[in-house]
């Protein structure tokens, strides 16, 4: 008995398989990023670290949340169809926040400052989304607060806008739990987690779900100098992409059992050393990020398993990050930083200005010992 012949479909895209979020759809390419072995330059002997590339995103690993939090809203009916969306941005929830309005048909207005590159200015406006760039700081929040206040203005002269409030909305924490599923599934377990924290979001989301499989997990945060999430003072910060001004309560204190702050000069020649040697590289976060990592994999048992979450890819910091005219306008370039951190018992013990580790981690809030730093903000 022959073959039984079967009609081609009418249209080509009805060939690929179905799912949740079609792979041929904009959302359907989000997530089931590969992971990386990082060793040399940061390590011998065999020892090294698993990095997550989210820079396979179409715009990087706050697609995730971006995508998230609006089905989640759009569920509860706290956004109606096709109502504009607005929120502060320093780059990458844009892109993925003009990635959700192309899927569900939402105009986006994105609050940054003059400190974004040019190019993702352009990318933004290509995508579709307006960017509006506030032009004074705030004279105590600094940047990301004169971006806060505008969204504020905004929303009030727009009724029906939506702002998915980033800093302090749970979504953006669950939003990140298949990313968690997807290092279970490439490594089988995790025993040092190692993330970046702006928003607080990935770093909780991610760690919450990857404990339910592993217990033991402990996790590193790292911040930038300037930053105050983890207790130090308000300061001018280079770096985009982690670090605050404010106190974010999406935050996830105590998830952490140590944090890292690193300065933009050693994240520079990192993600240069990334890029050199793996073809694999990112901005400030990733940089920042990865030097810990590379620490971390030197100096504990060869036995463990290491993950590092690279929030991106290089392609926005070519004015930046790789632009050796504008490193050096910073003084950016030849700072190696040294072979290990510098240690301090409290973030509250002085202000630190180059890679520093800390491991007593406390919400700044509620810490009484960290009262006169929060004056000094």
């Amino acid at each position: 008995m022959g073959a039984v012949e079967q009609a081609v479909p009418s249209s080509a895209r009805l060939v690929l398989t179905s799912a949740a979020a079609p792979c041929h759809t904009p959302a359907g390419v989000v997530g089931n990023t590969p992971v990386l072995w990082i060793d040399e330059p940061f390590t011998a002997d065999g020892r090294g670290f698993w990095a997550k590339l989210e820079g396979h995103n179409p715009g990087g690993i706050k697609d995730r949340p971006a995508l998230h939090m609006l089905e989640r809203a759009r569920e509860r009916g706290d956004v109606a169809v096709g109502a504009p969306i607005v929120e502060s941005t320093s780059g990458t929830l844009g892109l993925g926040l003009a990635l959700a309005g192309i899927v569900y048909g939402h105009p986006v207005t994105l609050v940054t400052d003059p400190g974004m590159e040019p190019m993702m200015v352009h990318m933004l406006s290509a995508y579709g989304a307006d960017v509006d760039v506030v032009s004074e700081p705030d004279p105590v929040g600094g940047w990301q607060e004169a971006r806060r206040r505008r969204v504020r203005d905004l929303l009030d002269a727009e009724p029906g806008a939506w702002c998915p409030d980033q800093y302090h909305n749970p979504d953006n924490v669950a939003a990140y739990e298949p990313l968690a599923m997807e290092l279970v599934a490439q490594l089988g377990r995790v025993d040092v987690l190692v993330t970046s924290v702006g928003t607080g979001g990935h770093s909780a989301g991610v760690s919450r779900s990857l404990r339910r499989f592993c217990p033991r997990l402990r996790v590193v945060g790292v911040d930038t100098t300037g930053s105050t999430i983890f207790g130090q003072p308000a300061g001018p910060r280079l770096m985009r992409g982690l670090g605050s001004s404010i106190y974010p309560r999406n935050v996830d204190y105590r998830a952490f059992g140590e944090v890292h702050w690193v300065t933009a000069p050693e994240a520079v020649w990192t993600c240069r050393e990334l890029a050199a040697h793996h073809y694999a590289s990112g901005g400030w976060s990733v940089g920042a990020v990865g030097l810990v990592a590379g620490w971390l994999a030197r100096t504990l048992p060869p036995e463990t398993r290491i993950a590092a979450i690279f929030p991106d890819g290089p392609q926005r910091y070519f004015d930046t990050v790789y632009n050796d005219a504008y490193c050096r306008a910073h003084n950016l370039l030849d700072r190696a930083p040294a072979e290990q951190p510098v240690r301090i018992t409290h973030s509250g013990e002085r202000i630190v200005d180059r890679w520093t580790r800390c491991t007593t981690v406390t919400d700044p809030v509620t810490d009484p010992r960290l009262a006169h730093l929060r004056a000094w903000r």
